[in-house]
């Protein structure tokens, strides 16, 4: 080469240059791709943190992640956190949003509402309901297999773990206590409340099953009673109504219902009806039109004049005075029948005149003593029918208290021992009385401890005796003695002690709860007027005048009115069924405006905690479940007492 000639340049590789230029292109693209992530991560984080902002969702942690936003932190409920994911799918995408938000836990949900709904019957017990887990099942099943061993117990319980409620064994001792005296009945327990529908046999007996459940419930459990007593089936269904020169009367009286009763009773007031009467309600009327009927026999009955009119089931007799005018007599009975409804059937009897040469009473006496010795006297057909008499007395008087001295006489009325037998069972229903049976009439006096004697003998002897059948009862009923341990009237408890407080009224030292000594006395009476009483339920109210805070007095007249129950107590007063409840000056009875009626304001009252009305036509807890719903929270038992002494 030569000296003045150029070098020529050296070129790289083609593959070389086309390799360099894409890692460059590569680097650049990166930067860029990572400037534009990095920025979409700050865009979206923002965006996200503000909405939750707004949304009041300061608890929630954003983390953007590339194109993903992640949520975290704890939502106080599952609300919360919906409502925090739908904030933030307003600024993007919902498929970028990651959910790690928790949820607080649910450790102070309220507890459910525990109860129980125990069911006895024929067919056995059944419990149903919801109850706190710590409750021992099987014991709760053997107290209620305890009522009746024969029975069979179905266990339909659902348990929830929560703690027992203050007052769930009140509740349930005091349902099952309700069930050993109601073998038909549906007792429905919750914690402060036990709600009782039965039936019973009898209006006595729904009286007293509702004075022995009100006196055995805690003083602080509400309970509600729902007692009813049905008719009862009158067989057979039954009226009498006699008219004598005293005017006229009823030996018994059947209706189906009020309006018949009303009815009846304006047509004998109408016939000269005095005095008193009694008319059972009852089932087993023979015909809708009964008291359409009795109404019709009873006016017929008036215009004859005297004697009586007795119906038994659909057949009617009607017996005038024996010297009452024929004509008189035919026009009225025709009349009666052809007036009475279908089913009735009539049968009329007018006497002969009395024969007064009769040579000797064909007749069959018993008497009946106080002591209950009674004396058969009289004649009988035979043998056989005085040995049949005189067992049967024994067996319905007893064996050590019958004497007979009944003589065989030949030629008696074929229907005589029927007569007898009849007269006897209606002697039976007496305390004391004398029974005589002619071949015309069956006459019974006496004395009886029950208000339907009358009616149900009456019933007895028109079914026994048949048509044309003529009978006199002289029957005066007497209330049966009070037992000796009986207890007074809760209500005359309630009555006596108002009247000690009434002359002595209860007071104490000035702005304390300590009893001062001139109300000893008042105390002491009213302490011997409890242990009379018995285990009633008792509140014993605490009340003040306005003057000072409310809070001060609401605490003053709790501590008096539990001053009084520790004076009770140490007068040897039972007091379990007691309770003591302060109400301040809520509940004044005068002015607060004068010192006289500021002094009437202070006072202790003594309330009996009566059972709260219940709808028959409610079962179960409906009606409790019902006021629970619409109340707020459970009171306290402060509130509790107020609201329970505003009912009494």
């Amino acid at each position: 080469m030569a000296r003045g000639d150029k070098k020529p340049l050296m070129r790289l590789p083609y593959f070389l240059t086309s390799a360099l230029i894409f890692v460059v292109s590569a680097g650049v693209c990166l930067l860029a791709a990572g400037f534009a992530v990095t920025k979409i991560e700050e865009t979206s984080e923002t965006a996200v943190r503000n909405a939750l902002s707004m949304q009041g969702h300061e608890w929630a942690e954003v983390q953007a992640d590339g194109l993903r936003v992640v949520l975290t932190g704890t939502a106080p409920d599952e609300a919360t956190r919906f409502n925090a994911l739908t904030a933030a799918g307003t600024q993007v995408d919902t498929s970028r949003v990651i959910d790690e938000m928790d949820i607080a836990p649910t450790a102070d949900l309220t507890p459910p509402k525990f109860s129980a709904e125990i069911l006895r019957n024929d067919s056995g017990i059944s419990v149903i309901g919801l109850v706190p887990a710590s409750v021992d099942r099987d014991a709760l099943m053997d107290r209620l297999q305890k009522l009746d061993p024969k029975a069979r117990v179905s266990d339909l319980l659902e348990t929830a773990d929560y703690k027992k409620p203050k007052g769930w064994d009140d509740a349930i001792s005091y349902a099952i206590l309700a069930l050993s005296k109601l073998p038909r009945a549906k007792v429905s327990a919750s914690p402060d409340l036990v709600k009782i529908t039965a039936i019973a046999d009898s209006q006595q007996e729904k009286e007293r099953l509702e004075q022995e459940l009100t006196r055995a419930a805690p003083p602080s459990l509400r309970i509600g009673l729902a007692i009813s007593a049905p008719r009862p089936v009158i067989t057979p269904f039954t009226l009498r109504y006699l008219i004598s020169e005293d005017g006229g009367q009823f030996d018994a009286c059947s209706a189906q219902d009020e309006k018949a009763r009303d009815t009846i009773v304006a047509a004998a007031q109408d016939a000269g009806l005095s005095g008193p009467y009694t008319c059972t309600i009852g089932l087993g009327v023979p015909s809708p039109r009964w008291a359409q009927a009795a109404e019709l026999s009873i006016r017929a009955l008036s215009e004859i004049g005297r004697g009586s009119v007795t119906m038994s089931d659909a057949d009617i007799t009607l017996i005038a005075e024996p010297n009452t005018s024929p004509a008189t007599f035919d026009k009225v009975v025709g009349e009666l029948e052809n007036a009475l409804p279908e089913v009735f059937a009539l049968h009329a009897v007018l006497p002969e005149p009395e024969n007064n040469e009769q040579a000797g009473p064909v007749e069959f006496t018993a008497t009946r003593s106080p002591e209950g010795l009674v004396q058969l006297r009289g004649r009988l057909g035979d043998d056989l029918q005085r040995d049949m008499i005189d067992s049967y007395a024994r067996a319905a008087f007893g064996s050590d208290q019958v004497h007979s001295a009944a003589r065989v006489v030949d030629q008696m009325p074929q229907d005589w021992p029927v007569r007898v037998l009849a007269g006897l069972e209606s002697l039976s229903w007496l305390n004391n009385g004398v029974l005589t049976v002619t071949p015309d009439k069956v006459e019974l006096t006496g004395v009886s401890n029950d208000e339907d004697a009358k009616a149900q003998i009456a019933g007895l002897l028109s079914d026994k005796l048949g048509d044309a059948q003529d009978f006199d009862l002289s029957i005066t009923y007497q209330p049966p003695p009070e037992p000796e341990d009986a207890l007074p009237d809760p209500e005359q408890c309630e009555s006596r002690i108002a009247e000690v407080q009434e002359t002595r009224k209860i007071t104490f030292e000035p702005g304390s709860a300590t009893v001062s000594s001139g109300s000893r006395d008042s105390l002491n009476q009213i302490a011997e007027i409890l242990r009379e009483c018995g285990p009633i339920r008792i509140e014993i109210q605490g009340h003040t005048d306005s003057q000072g805070r409310e809070e001060m007095n609401q605490q003053l007249s709790q501590s008096r009115a539990q001053s009084i129950l520790n004076e009770l107590r140490a007068r040897r007063v039972p007091t379990k069924s007691y309770s003591a409840a302060g109400y301040g000056e809520t509940q004044p009875i005068a002015d607060n405006d004068t010192e006289d009626g500021r002094e009437k304001n202070r006072r202790i009252e003594f309330r009996l905690i009566r059972p709260e009305p219940v709808a028959n036509q409610e079962t179960g807890l409906e009606a409790l479940e019902t006021q629970t719903s619409a109340t707020e929270p459970a009171p306290t038992e402060e509130e509790a007492s107020e609201t329970d002494a505003g009912d009494q």
